[in-house]
This record gives C-alpha cells, sequence and structure tokens, in this order.
C-alpha cells in the first residue's frame, strides 16, 4: 500500500528537478528532486562537472518544477539523430 501511495505522490508532485540535455550521448538525465529552486542551482554545478568529467557534451540545463520523472536517464536514439545520405 505504501509503495501505492508513493507512486501516486510522485505523479502529482511538483518538485524541483534538474534536466540536462546532452549529446554524445543523446540523453536528458533527471537530478533531484529538491525542495527548492535555490537548492537546485546549489547542486547543478556538480552535477555537471560530473558529466564533464565523463565526457559528456552538454546542450542545456534547466531547473523546473515537475512531477518525479518515471525515469532518471533518458536515452534518445532518433531525437538528435543524423541521417546520412550515400
Amino acid at each position: 500500500m505504501k509503495n501505492i501511495f508513493n507512486k501516486l505522490k510522485g505523479m502529482f508532485a511538483q518538485d524541483w528537478w534538474i534536466e540536462i540535455s546532452t549529446d554524445l550521448p543523446h540523453c536528458i538525465y533527471y537530478f533531484g528532486p529538491f525542495e527548492n529552486e535555490v537548492e537546485a542551482i546549489e547542486a547543478e554545478a556538480g552535477y555537471v562537472e560530473d558529466l564533464k568529467q565523463e565526457g559528456v557534451v552538454i546542450i542545456q540545463v534547466t531547473m523546473m518544477k515537475r512531477p518525479t520523472p518515471e525515469q532518471l536517464t533518458v536515452e534518445s536514439t532518433s531525437a538528435f539523430t543524423q541521417v546520412s545520405k550515400t
């Protein structure tokens, strides 16, 4: 019963999250939840630095209030893929 409650809470709760979109690999990473925007801003640099040390190319960093993401790392196979012509 507690699991169901936590899942429902995650669907409707609006916590602060950091969303980092990357190229190479083509992913969206979610970091959080944070209680407020200031807490998210203070944590942002650490997450960006960790990803850069792994060789990730960062496209965009966004802070937002949103429900808990279903996945914290979302891999994209088509959003940024270039089609080569032969």
